[in-house]
Formats: C-alpha cells, structure tokens, sequence
C-alpha cells in the first residue's frame, strides 16, 4: 500500500514540473532569449549574481529564464551550480582604485574631485508608468542624445581620502589575517569582518533593505551620509601558475559604497582594530568626534543592497541590542537559500507531525471534557 502511494506521489510531481515547462513554452508571445535578459533586464541578472555569489551573466539569465522570473529562485539555481564547479583558486584582491566608473556620486559633498557622474540611473526620473512602452519601436541611437566621448579614462581619487588627510577619518590598516571563506568554513560568532561582508555580499536584497531600513529608522545607531557610489568595471588579476606574474583574466561589473558615520561614542580602537567606546554617552566632553566608515561591495549595478551593506557593515561593527547589529540575526536571515528553504519547506507533507499534533489536542480536548464530567 505506501509503495503504490509513492509511486503515485512521484507521477505527480513529474506531472507537476511538466507543468512548469508547458506553461512556459505555451505562451502565445516569442519566447524570451538569454541575450534579451541580460540587455534589457540587467538589474534582475545583476541581482541574482549578487545573491548567488556567482559573476557570470549568461548563467544568471538562464537561472532567471527558468525560474520564470523568479529571483530567489534564480539565485538558489545558481548558486547551487556554483558548489558544483572545480575551485582552481584564488584571485589577487580588486582593486576598485582602478575601476572604470560608469557611475559615481556622493551625498557628503556636491562638488568632489573629478566630479560627479550620474550615468546610467532612474533616481532623478518621475514614478510614471510610460504606456509608450507597450507598443515600442526601437528608436536610431541617432534620437538620443549621446554622452561625451572621451579618450582616456580619468582617475578618481576618494572622497574618503580627504578626511582621512585631515585625521577625520581613522586611517586604513593592511590586514595581515587570512580572510575567513564563507563557502569552506561553516560561521561562528563573533564572525571575524571578511566572514561578515562576504554573506553581506551574497545576501537576498530584500532583506538587507528591510534590516538597514530598521537602523535609518531608530531600530540601530547607524544613518549614515553617502561619502561615495561609485558603479563600473574593475579588472581581476590572477597570478600566472608558470611566471608567477599577476595576470588580469577579466572584468567585474561591481557596486561600492563608502558611507559615513560620526558617531562621538566611539574614541579609538585597540591594536586588533575593534571600535573602542566611552563606558556611558553622557560626558560628550571625553568623546572625540571621529568618523567610521561603513563598507559595501557587491556584483553589478545594485545600489540599493550595496547600501543596505554598509549600513549593516557598521551596525555590526559597533554592535548593540538593536536587531541590525545582532551578528547572528543579520547574517542568517540575510541568506535567500536559508530563509527560503526553511520557509517554503513548510509546504512539504507533514502529515506524521500534524497527526501526532492533533491525537495530543484530541486526547486533552478529552481530558479536559472528563475532569469537568468528574466535578459535576
């Protein structure tokens, strides 16, 4: 009897994904192709590379196709592939100094060296559904108006750097100690900052939002002022096997984010570089005002969760009872496959534990019903 139910369940669930592929490939307009995903919906497909922790755009566009649209989803597929590939090893460390900016601008200042460059962005757009859209044409270049070309690149110096050259803003030291690998190496708490940007790094954007949300908002000390967005290209070095010499193998699209804190609790920080703060917050008089700043870095154009990352880069960093500086609340609810799974495993057939669930209720329902028969 359960062997014809299994088998039975199996038929169903191959029905069920036959399903899936039917109702895709039923669809009465042309079928999506990966090179219209990665053109036209590139924030979608920058989106799942960030959350999977995987940079390969095609890739990306064949988890979203898949999943029909589903980002989440698209993540888990890619990130799934991602533990199945060879490891050959591991790149030099970006160095974003020599991005080519495609975007670049700052909240702290408005007139910063180089300047700052819009680029490619809705911010400044009215929220205004264009029906122009539904019936599109495409349009000769001809009939937008086309950027200044320029033949060399210019080199943008941080905004950062400029408080730090008038000792607002503590000083940068190289760090010595191996970074933790998140992908080899299961978290412990307190994660050392390497574990904790990398999970910022691949974490669902929604819930990054939803966390540093909670900080801008008075759940958290950290609101912090933009010192610099910048969106481009960087190149990634690997050391030639042979020579020995550094090689540049490719190209990452990447959002940074720089942002700035002052907070006047904060006056130094011991030789391993954590935060040192006043015993209380009411003698302002001993506290120098420094500024810290919190760090974002994450695959693509996508400025909001790059944000949301240095805001709970701080929180972290400077710890409290607010949520978004709670290590181990932020970094395991940040992780799409985790909280997905554990939510959506809910659908699963439970059936021995809701039945061992309700003969509990059944016999103290009855119980119940015998003692108030005794008393009577």
């Amino acid at each position: 009897m359960g062997y014809v139910a299994v088998k039975g369940g199996i038929d169903a669930i191959l029905a069920a994904e036959e399903l899936v592929k039917l109702g895709r490939l039923q669809c009465h307009s042309e079928l999506l192709q990966i090179d219209q995903l990665i053109e036209q919906q590139r924030m979608a497909v920058d989106q799942v590379m960030s959350e999977a922790g995987l940079y390969d755009e095609k890739l990306a566009a064949l988890a979203l196709k898949q999943a029909e649209g589903d980002l989440m989803e698209a993540g888990f597929l890619l990130r799934a592939y991602k533990s199945t590939l060879e490891r050959l090893g591991y790149s030099l460390p970006i160095d974003t100094s020599r991005m080519k900016v495609l975007r670049r601008i700052s909240s702290a200042f408005k007139n910063i060296p180089g300047g700052q460059v819009l680029g490619r962005t809705r911010d400044y757009t009215q929220r205004l559904l264009d029906f122009n859209l539904i019936e599109e044409i495409r349009a000769p270049e001809s009939a937008f108006q086309q950027p200044k070309a320029t033949t060399d690149m210019p080199k943008f110096s941080r905004v950062s750097d400029l408080l730090r050259a008038e000792g607002l803003l503590t000083a940068l030291a190289p760090s010595e100690q191996e970074p933790f690998d998140i992908t080899r190496d299961t978290l412990k708490f307190p994660a050392p900052r390497s574990a904790r940007l990398q999970t910022l790094a691949r974490g669902e954007t929604g819930a990054m939002v939803a966390l540093g949300y909670s900080s801008l908002r008075g759940y958290g000390m950290v609101h912090p002022t933009i010192s610099e967005l910048r969106y481009g290209k960087v190149p990634v070095e690997f050391l030639h096997p042979l020579t020995g010499n550094p090689v540049t193998i490719g190209q990452l699209r990447v959002t940074e984010v720089e942002a700035l804190n002052h907070d006047y609790s904060i006056v130094g920080r011991d030789k391993d570089g954590i935060a040192q703060q006043e015993s209380t917050n009411n003698n302002e008089e001993k506290a120098e005002p420094l500024y810290e700043l919190g760090y974002g870095l994450v695959y693509g154009q996508n400025e909001r969760k790059a944000i949301s990352m240095s805001i709970l880069d701080r929180a972290m960093d400077i710890g409290g009872d607010a949520p978004s500086s709670d290590q181990e609340f932020v970094l395991y609810h940040i992780d799409s496959v985790e909280s997905s799974g554990f939510v959506e495993h809910l659908k699963l057939p439970h059936y021995v534990t809701f039945q061992s669930s309700l003969d509990r209720s059944r016999e103290e329902t009855r119980l119940a019903y015998a003692a108030e028969a005794r008393k009577k």
